[in-house]
């Protein structure tokens, strides 16, 4: 199948953008960054502005999984980083293709239910 690109995927995001996504403050996404600074690290222009990648994005979000979701402490979350980054990420993606599967459905059985009635 060939590539194809997406045109609505931009290369940096801002931190309001990154924000929004989660529907977190941007306090939040700064704490974190001074909690997790080898983690998190976006890129900051000359005027100190953040700009997040998507690799970037992908690290908030498993730091949000861990902290927001699973309910763990911040040391907590970055010990289970420290010991096994890999086993963390790849439960975080498993979880995350979960919920599309899981939103998917929720969608289709809306669509029969309109259908029917």
């Amino acid at each position: 199948m060939p590539y194809k690109e997406n045109k609505n995927l931009k290369l940096y995001y801002s931190i309001g953008e990154v924000a929004a996504m989660l529907n977190v403050s941007e306090t939040l996404l700064r704490y974190w960054e001074r909690e997790f600074p080898t983690f998190i690290t976006p890129r900051k222009s000359g005027r100190q502005i953040r700009q997040y990648s998507q690799e970037n994005i992908e690290q908030v979000k498993l730091v949000y999984h861990l902290v927001k979701e699973k309910g763990m402490t911040l040391q907590g979350a970055r010990q289970a980083l420290k010991n096994n980054r890999t086993a963390t990420v790849q439960t975080a993606e498993v979880i995350n293709r979960l919920k599309a599967i899981r939103e998917e459905l929720i969608s289709m059985k809306q669509e029969l239910d309109r259908s029917i009635y």
